[in-house]
């Protein structure tokens, strides 16, 4: 791992360029038996970043991931994830807190915006859960939103999702998703990064965060979006790695929406439900085969489930406190005697299975 940390500080030298020379000479032959400067396309200070390594750097690095109890995935390493190999400009060295082996596992990957909807909350969170429970591991961002509570949906499940951060594995960006990353691995996801320790969230970060996001993956989930977002960008790397990438829709008006419609114009699969993406998607796992056909055996029982739910929320006691006029969340409060939080999640179901509406100033029963 020295001399790829080694080969990761020769300064502005492009990663597709530093993996040539590994191809050409081998990584050890590149450090302990360096080609003469006149064979190789190097700049003087480059040259000499490959002839004399600053070892000591390197070793204080090394020292301070095993402090994190982390561990270093190197190109060449067995852990390194197969999927991410296949990228235009993957990371030479991984930084990883968590199970090393869910790197190659399926991945699907689920992101979307930081100012998310409820809707759009509950929805991530579902997608995830139920992937997860196919046996895929979920793949995000960690940020605020959509990113959170897709990892929340899998972890609630118990079991393994993948965050991929834009700092070194030494700071939680944001602070207070310290409690998630802690779930995460606890549940033998992973954390993983490409910045080294003691690196600190930098807008620059965030898009070489989402190419590896997308590169770890067999495709690519966007739910809410607005048209300028980083989750538009995670879509671009998506398609120029030749990963398949789905949208969620919604409400016209909703400005968090239209980066989704315009990727579903732009031929993004439309997803309404998990059917969507298992039929479209590959994993290239043994057990593939094996998840599809658990999901055709289920698919009637979860016909009948869906038809039991929706039996539940037509006497739901909540659909009586709206009316067929325009009624205000705090009417629906103050009849129901429930909770806040606990009415605008029911209030969300009962959307979602189109027994009301949302519209300006409350709701409307359907």
């Amino acid at each position: 791992m020295r001399f790829w940390l080694a080969l990761k500080f020769i300064p502005r030298l492009a990663i597709h360029k530093k993996l040539a020379l590994v191809e050409q000479y081998t990584i050890i032959d590149l450090f302990t038996k360096p080609p003469l400067h006149s064979n190789i396309s190097l700049t003087e200070k480059q040259y000499q970043a490959l002839i004399s390594p600053d070892w000591q750097r390197i070793d204080v690095i090394i020292e301070s991931v095993k402090s994190l109890d982390a561990t270093i995935i190197p190109f060449d390493h067995a852990d390194y994830p197969h999927k991410l190999k296949e990228i235009y400009d993957p990371p030479l060295v991984l930084f990883v807190k968590g199970d090393c082996k869910v790197l190659n596992r399926p991945q699907f990957a689920i992101v979307g915006s930081r100012n998310v909807s409820v809707h759009g909350r509950e929805t991530a969170y579902r997608f995830a859960r139920e992937l997860s429970q196919q046996g895929i591991v979920v793949t995000s961002g960690l940020a605020l939103g959509v990113d959170a509570h897709a990892h929340k949906g899998v972890v609630d499940n118990n079991s393994a999702t993948i965050g991929v951060i834009a700092t070194g594995l030494d700071s939680c960006y944001p602070a207070r998703h310290k409690p998630l990353v802690k779930a995460i691995i606890e549940n033998g996801g992973a954390i993983v990064s490409e910045f080294l320790p003691s690196t600190p969230p930098k807008a620059g970060h965030f898009p070489k965060r989402n190419r590896i996001i997308s590169g770890l993956s067999a495709g690519v989930l966007i739910i809410e979006a607005a048209m300028r977002s980083g989750s538009l960008i995670t879509a671009r790397f998506a398609l120029e790695q030749n990963r398949d990438v789905f949208a969620v829709p919604g409400n016209i008006n909703n400005p968090q929406i239209k980066g989704c419609h315009w990727l579903i114009k732009q031929g993004a699969k439309l997803v309404e439900e998990l059917a969507d993406i298992m039929e479209e998607v590959s994993f290239d796992s043994k057990n593939s085969l094996d998840l599809r056909l658990k999901q055709s055996r289920n698919k009637e029982k979860e016909k009948e489930s869906k038809k039991s739910c929706d039996q539940d929320l037509f006497n739901d006691s909540l659909l009586a406190s709206v009316g067929y006029e325009i009624t205000p969340v705090d009417t629906v409060v103050s009849r129901s005697k429930l909770p806040t939080d606990v009415v605008l999640t029911r209030l969300t179901m009962l959307e979602l299975r189109g027994l009301v509406s949302a519209v300006p100033g409350g709701y409307l029963k359907n």
